[in-house]
């Protein structure tokens, strides 16, 4: 039986290898070629691996039937694994069958059976199964790692694109970050008017749309007057503030602020922005997704700067608050770039001349400073005039013809910026006149060459470094109203000087000046010096006493307009004030007629009060704009009466100013020039402002030259260090510099003009001040006097003072003189009444010699009597003391007709 199966499977393997190579036979299907290579399964679609907990063998043998396992149960047939390369011999098909092999040979009956015609039934496939499995695994494999190769490729691919569009992205996000820089519209510098802004209603009338410019200061009582920003009604459903450009810009952004006020805390912390082109139909800025909501301040002064991630192009630009912290208060800036067109508005002014336009921190001050002097060395020199209380050096330049030398007869002139470190304009403005004098004195400008040549400029751009370097870290538009104000210490440099206004005034209600207290150059109170000065003020201090200046400037911001002293207020005085005053009888004519008019408010006016206004009249009608004050002054109503001058006194009263300072202890006439509403203007607004300010900086220099000038001398030629110069009429004189030379500034006029000087003989002289330009000369030559030998005889008993003593008379003894003879007596007759003839011409030619040298003694002599009185019997001398050496220089005994001491009965005791 065993045979016979095996035979049986022998004939159905060949029958199946015949099947193979012999025809196809024509009922059965037809079957799939072997040979050809099964089409892959698509490389998008993973084909499905037959589950299986091992991984099948790499195999070629085909699947085993059914008798095959049933020899394999019986254990008559063992399973072997199939060569891959070698095939099992079949005989009768030319194969050698001899040979030498390992195995045991068998032997097969092999029956052979012949092919029924008749279709036998199959038990299991008619055909030889191929294993596709290997293959596809293997090519599933090879498309796996073709498709992980291209993915990775493809990663890469889509990584660097990635990296290119997120750098785009960046890119662009940077720029978005940082928007076209455009300058303010002029909302805080005044150049946008009242009447283009807008707002949908009001609180009251001190909170109009008009007071809604960045960085408004209030009034004292602002709820009557002035408010500090623009407040809306509380009981309006919409609320909104508009600006109208008058023609379309870019608005790229606006900065709000707060109120000022020092009671309330009222700001505006969220809002939209809308635009139109008609002021009827408005855009709400969009995000993309929704109406963009900004957000505003967190306080009331910290201004917060909004922009906008495009600019927008339109007219008209409103603000619509949606929340706000107290009431609805709001002050603004809006930022807007011009559009080219036919013509060219206010930011757009290109000024002729080629100079540095921008903002310079200290570094690059330092450095425009010394290109200038690299520039022009044969005039220009730079210097400091002391340091900040952080370190940092007051530079100074100064220009001239001899720099770093005094020329006699050659007046010295100062301006002076950064007093406040956030008041910038008046820095820039010093930084470009430098420019401007070294680039035209070598061009040739006769005008300039005339200052350089004639006068000794020193221009100092800060004397606030500190402060300064604060402010201009937030920059333009974004520091606040103060900060920057002040000193590193807390000070305010320009109200931080010695208060010699009180010692002045103190003294002129006692009577002191000028015999005790003079009125010019009052010293310092030791006092002073122990605390409550700045370093930089002492500096100032010092540098004003070691130059002899004559006129000088200090630029300041925050409003439009030239101050002059006094700039403190002169408190009134009663009539019964016993505390000065015992009795009304003490008081005279002149000292009554002095205190009416300071209860008007007259001395507020200093005694040059004509020539201080003449100064900043100068100033202030060069300016372009500081006239045009018909829209009023930066914080409310105009208070120069249309002239764009003031008295500081009158509008804002300050104790220990350095323009009263400077006018109390030294010669120079001081003033303060505020250069507008704006302290940190924008930086495309330098060219316009120094067109503004050009013509009028060259004035005022100008102006240094006016009055009249000399030299006090001796009669040996000697110059006269520290002389008095005074002006009949103006309780207010100068001392001459080291070289005897003075100036004094005085309108056209005559004056009678006296030089005084210790242990020498005043001279008074008649001088006249014309119109043409230029000083009038006017020099003194003084004689020496016998003052010095009185002084040293008073020191012997302590100074004290002289007093005539009368002599009580003797009783005359009367005896008989012995007879003389006739001719005897005449004689000695006429040598007594020529000897009393002599001493009476000797008297009048004195007389007259007096009343031509001093102008105090004078002499009216008529037909009837005179107006000089006879001395009294008993009587004193001006008392001496040694406070008077400085100006006290007459000799008291002058004023007496001297007689012979036998003719009169006084003899000197010292008290």
């Amino acid at each position: 039986m065993i045979d016979s199966a095996k035979a049986k499977k022998a004939a159905e393997k060949e029958a199946k290898a015949k099947k193979q190579k012999g025809p196809k036979p024509t009922k059965k299907p037809k079957a799939p070629k072997p040979t050809k290579k099964p089409k892959p399964p698509k490389p998008t679609k993973r084909p499905k691996v037959p589950k299986a907990t091992k991984r099948p063998k790499t195999t070629t043998s085909a699947p085993l039937d059914e008798e095959e396992k049933l020899l394999i149960e019986l254990g008559l047939k063992t399973v072997t694994e199939p060569s891959a390369t070698k095939e099992p011999a079949v005989p009768g098909r030319g194969e050698p069958t001899g040979g030498h092999t390992d195995q045991k040979e068998t032997t097969e009956v092999i029956v052979y059976i012949p092919e029924e015609t008749t279709s036998i039934p199959l038990n299991g496939s008619w055909y030889e199964e191929y294993d596709y499995t290997d293959l596809a695994v293997k090519k599933q494999e090879e498309e796996e790692e073709r498709a992980q190769k291209e993915k990775e490729e493809k990663a890469k691919q889509l990584k660097k694109k990635w990296e290119e569009e997120e750098e785009e992205r960046l890119r662009q996000t940077s720029v978005a970050a940082k928007p076209k820089d455009c300058p303010p519209l002029g909302l805080e510098s005044h150049r946008v008017e009242d009447d283009q802004l807008l707002a949908s209603s009001q609180s009251h009338h001190g909170f109009s749309a008009q007071r809604g410019r960045l960085n408004m200061q209030s009034s004292n009582d602002e709820d009557d007057m002035y408010g500090g920003a623009w407040c809306a009604e509380a009981e309006e459903k919409e609320h909104w503030f508009e600006v109208d450009a008058r023609r379309e810009v870019e608005f790229s952004g606006v900065i709000t602020q707060g109120r000022n006020s020092e009671q309330q805390e009222d700001f505006v912390s969220s809002f939209f922005v809308a635009f139109s082109n008609d002021s009827r139909d408005w855009t709400v800025l969009h995000d993309g997704y929704a109406e963009w909501l900004f957000y505003g301040n967190a306080d009331k002064d910290t201004p917060v700067m909004t922009q906008f991630a495009a600019p927008v192009v339109a007219r008209y630009i409103r603000i619509l608050p949606q929340s706000w912290n107290g009431s609805l208060c709001l002050r603004a800036e809006v930022l807007a770039c011009q559009l080219p067109g036919s013509f060219h508005s206010e930011n757009e002014v290109n000024s002729t001349d080629d100079l540095d336009f921008r903002h310079h921190n200290y570094k690059e001050m330092r450095q425009m400073m010394k290109t200038v002097n690299e520039e022009c060395p044969n005039i220009t020199r730079i210097y400091n005039i002391g340091k900040s209380s952080s370190g940092l050096k007051m530079y100074a330049m100064e220009i001239s013809d001899n720099p770093g030398e005094h020329e006699t007869g050659e007046p010295e002139f100062r301006y002076t910026a950064g007093l406040h470190g956030n008041e910038v304009l008046g820095r820039e403005l010093l930084l470009l006149l430098m420019q401007f004098l070294c680039r035209e004195y070598k061009d040739e400008n006769p005008r300039v060459r005339r200052l350089v040549d004639g006068v000794r400029i020193h221009l100092v751009p800060s004397l606030n470094p500190d402060a300064y370097e604060l402010a201009y870290e937030m920059g333009s538009e974004m520091g606040n109203w103060a900060l920057g104000h002040w000193t590193e210490e807390g000070y305010d440099i320009f109200e931080n000087f010695p208060d010699l206004n009180s010692i002045l005034w103190g003294a002129e209600d006692r009577g002191w000046v000028p015999r005790i207290v003079p009125n010019h150059h009052i010293p310092i109170p030791e006092n002073v010096f122990n605390g409550s000065l700045a370093v930089e003020t002492r500096a100032i201090i010092s540098w004003m006493e070691r130059n002899p200046f004559v006129l000088g400037a200090n630029l300041q911001g925050g409003e439009k307009l030239v101050a002059y002293p006094f700039d403190m207020q002169r408190p009134q005085l009663s009539l019964t004030d016993n505390r000065r005053w015992r009795v009304n009888s003490e008081m005279n004519e002149e000292t009554w007629a002095r205190i009416q008019r300071q209860n008007t408010g007259a001395l507020r006016e200093t005694p040059d009060d004509a020539m201080f206004r003449w100064l900043a009249m100068s100033y202030a009608h060069s300016h372009l704009t500081m006239t045009e004050t018909y829209r009023g002054s930066c914080h409310g109503d105009d208070v120069t009466g249309g002239q764009g001058l003031t008295n500081r006194a009158a509008w804002k009263p300050v104790v220990g100013s350095m323009n009263d300072f400077s006018y109390l202890h030294t010669n120079c006439f001081e003033i303060s020039i505020f250069l507008g509403c704006d302290k940190f203007p924008h930086e495309s607004e330098l060219p316009l402002e120094w067109e503004n300010n050009r013509e009028a900086l060259l004035s005022f220099i100008e102006q240094v030259n006016r009055g009249i000038k000399g030299v006090v001398k001796d009669v040996e030629g000697n110059p006269l260090w520290n002389a008095t110069v005074s002006v009949e009429g103006i309780q207010h004189d100068v001392r001459t510099a080291a070289g005897g030379d003075y100036w004094r500034l005085l309108n056209p006029g005559e004056y009678k003009v006296t030089a005084k000087a210790d242990n020498y003989t005043p001279q008074t002289r008649l001088c006249l001040v014309g119109y043409e330009p230029g000083a009038t000369p006017c020099s003194f030559t003084l004689a020496k006097s016998n003052w010095s030998r009185i002084k040293q005889i008073m020191a012997l008993h302590g100074n004290r003072p002289i007093r005539l003593v009368k002599r009580p008379k003797a009783p005359v003894a009367r005896t008989t003189p012995p007879p003389r003879t006739t001719a005897a007596t005449e004689t000695q007759a006429n040598s007594q009444n020529a000897d009393r003839l002599r001493r009476l011409r000797l008297m009048r030619l004195r007389r007259l010699r007096q009343q031509q040298r001093s102008p105090i003694l004078r002499t009216t002599t008529t037909t009837t009597t005179t107006t000089t009185a006879a001395p009294k019997t008993k009587t004193t001398t001006s008392w001496y003391d040694p406070f008077m050496d400085s100006w006290l220089t007459e000799n008291p005994f002058d004023s007496f007709d001297s007689q012979p001491t036998q003719d009169y009965p006084f003899e000197l005791t010292f008290d």
